[in-house]
């Protein structure tokens, strides 16, 4: 089965979702961005241990489809990937998907399934609907 690694790019942390075609993505862990050393070294044991078919990167754009100083960050963070990757890296649109995570988050806590720990869930859960709507498109 294919599996594919998500990303949600941010200056301080990277969220990561897992998932299939035949499976939901789910939060998986948030790396530091930074030192790049200490992220590209997390990054190869990610895909060692889960051999990902394709890597899917948010890139958010601004209302009128323009690119922002975020949309940059994440395009070099993609450009990376595939220097370190021997698959497809594929760019999705990912606006809205930190607050539909938040909106998801507040109802699971609401509910009691769910305790932040320092943002972690929330940039692994935007990086789950990142691949959500790859998948759905």
């Amino acid at each position: 089965m294919s599996t594919l690694l998500a990303f949600d790019v941010g200056s301080r942390k990277i969220g990561v979702a897992v998932g299939t075609p035949l499976s939901p993505p789910r939060p998986l862990t948030v790396l530091a961005a930074q030192p790049q050393a200490e992220l590209e070294r997390q990054l190869g044991e990610l895909f060692k241990e889960w051999q990902p078919a394709q890597l899917v990167v948010g890139r958010p754009l601004t209302l009128d489809d323009k690119e922002q100083p975020a949309s940059r960050k994440a395009r070099q963070f993609a450009e990376r990937l595939r220097q370190l990757y021997a698959g497809p890296v594929t760019e999705v649109d990912e606006r809205y998907s930190t607050r539909e995570a938040r909106s998801r988050f507040a109802t699971a806590r609401a509910q009691g399934t769910a305790r932040q720990r320092r943002g972690q869930p929330l940039d692994a859960l935007a990086a789950a609907i990142i691949l959500e709507s790859y998948l759905a498109n």
